[in-house]
């Protein structure tokens, strides 16, 4: 049977209201390990969603004190995105699996009567396919991205946080002078420096970044989406076993996960 959204949703719709500080978004994002709040204005359907990459937008516009105290002032209906990008719960999960990859979304509030009952995020389908033992299993090296974003660890932050905007990367990974890979900085990263006095202009990459998660590229799409469901993290850097201090081959993310998933061929989408 084919599963449908309800079956692979998170139930529960956490959110905050327009008028709550970034400060308190963040510790929300933190604390729930999760990458958006939706927000409600007394209306049975949100009026817009806040991410942590909207969070890490209004902290590079903080570059100097005046900013920041503008920056801390900012609420989550001035930054959050709309309009919501929904999806009914008894759409097949398949669906809303093109869906996301077709238009880049990683999570879509899911509706049921035009009441909000859960969202279905990349990680739901990375932890449906972590639950199945299929036949066949692909490997890290068919899906991964053999380019990604790069810095120095002396870089500031300041400057990776443009780099990511300019480019629309959501991550980068940080490596010393010989290409060792050291860590590798998100927007989740960004949100606990939100409530420290110290300006970006002062930072470096190297104090906000999360040590890398690293797999080697023969290993199985199975393995690569266990590692990210333990660990709350969404990309894992593909490295030479033989050489674990040696530049990354690649970044393996939960999208591209889910992009194989979405392919009409893929062994997800099988019929049995």
């Amino acid at each position: 049977m084919t599963n449908l959204v309800r079956d692979l949703m998170h139930p529960g719709v956490l959110s905050c209201s327009p008028d709550s500080s970034l400060g308190q978004v963040a510790r929300l994002l933190a604390q729930n390990h999760v990458h958006c709040l939706f927000i409600f204005d007394g209306q049975p359907l949100p009026v817009g969603v806040i991410t942590d990459y909207d969070v890490l937008a209004g902290e590079w516009l903080s570059g100097d004190a005046e900013s920041l105290a503008v920056m801390r002032k900012m609420t989550a209906g001035e930054l959050m995105s709309t309009p919501v990008e929904m999806v009914d719960a008894d759409v097949s999960a398949e669906d809303a699996a093109a869906r996301m990859r077709k238009d880049n979304i990683r999570r879509l509030l899911v509706v049921d009567d035009d009441r909000p009952v859960g969202v279905i995020s990349v990680s739901d389908f990375i932890a449906d396919l972590a639950s199945k033992t299929p036949i066949k299993r692909e490997k890290v090296s068919d899906v991964m991205s053999d380019a990604y974003l790069v810095c120095r660890d002396k870089t500031p932050l300041s400057a990776t946080l443009r780099a990511m905007s300019d480019t629309g990367w959501r991550s980068v990974v940080v490596v010393n002078a010989h290409g060792k890979p050291l860590g590798i900085f998100s927007g989740l990263d960004l949100i606990a420096c939100c409530d420290q006095d110290q300006g970006l202009d002062s930072m470096l990459v190297t104090e906000v970044m999360h040590p890398p998660l690293k797999i080697g590229m023969d290993a199985s799409l199975q393995d690569a989406a266990k590692m990210m469901i333990e660990s709350h993290h969404h990309r894992i850097l593909v490295i030479d076993p033989a050489d674990t201090d040696s530049m990354p081959l690649g970044v393996i993310s939960s999208f591209d996960i889910v992009s194989e998933m979405a392919r009409p061929d893929s062994i997800w989408q099988a019929i049995e």
